[in-house]
């Protein structure tokens, strides 16, 4: 008990984390949630050698930074130092290991896989599919899934169309900031299971603004042009 303190205190979660099944590592959040990162990356493919990230988005609750391949993905090495706890969706499986193998970097933080917490809880079905379900709305974007994000990275690459890179941040900047919500969310449904949900439970946070627009119709052409390679 007393060890436990001493690390709550010096500020581990990694401890906490490690003695915890993966379904479990809501109850990190809260004591640690000034240390927290929500993060998703958007790739190339799906694991080919030659693939790698085009972009990387970040969240603290409060500042948004958005990283791009060719520009400033290098930051991202200095960024992700500061923090302690990430917060992604499916990120043990995926997004974590990418980021390890193309960037070489430890990424040793401790990590809350919403997709294990909210399976726990009965939601399943994709990141998409547990905001549907959980009331968030994606506002036109709700079909675009990460086949759409590669073909946008390669819209902007081959056409120069800013437009295109601009949709994939919006995209990706909608995996993470909604991330903040999901994860109250869960926490608070978990400890409503508890005897010290008057104490413990969060205020629901605000689901940010973001600076750039997605052009819905060069969504509509990609959408068209994916509907007719399936037929």
């Amino acid at each position: 008990m007393a060890h436990s303190v001493d690390k709550l205190q010096a500020g581990d979660p990694s401890f906490f984390a490690s003695g915890l099944r993966s379904s479990e590592h809501w109850r990190i959040f809260s004591n640690f949630k000034e240390s927290v990162a929500f993060l998703d990356i958007e790739t190339t493919g799906n694991g080919n050698p030659r693939d790698h990230i085009t972009v990387v988005t970040l969240y603290d609750g409060e500042a948004l930074k958005q990283y791009v391949y060719g520009e400033n993905l290098p930051e991202f090495r200095e960024d992700i130092r500061h923090f302690k706890v990430l917060v992604t969706y499916g990120g043990k499986s995926f997004d974590i290991p990418f980021i390890r193998n193309t960037m070489g970097l430890p990424m040793d933080h401790a990590h809350i896989d919403l997709r294990y917490v909210l399976a726990s809880l009965g939601y399943r079905g994709g990141l998409k599919g547990c905001e549907s379900q959980l009331g968030l709305s994606r506002n036109g974007l709700e079909d675009v899934n990460g086949y759409f994000a590669v073909l946008l990275w390669r819209e902007f690459r081959k056409k120069k169309n800013r437009r295109a890179l601009e949709t994939l941040l919006v995209y990706n900047a909608l995996d993470v900031v909604h991330l903040e919500p999901l994860m109250v969310m869960a926490f608070n449904m978990k400890v409503e299971e508890t005897p010290f949900a008057g104490e413990r439970k969060l205020s629901m946070p605000r689901v940010p603004e973001l600076p750039l627009e997605p052009d819905l119709e060069l969504i509509d052409k990609l959408r068209r042009r994916v509907n007719r390679c399936r037929r």
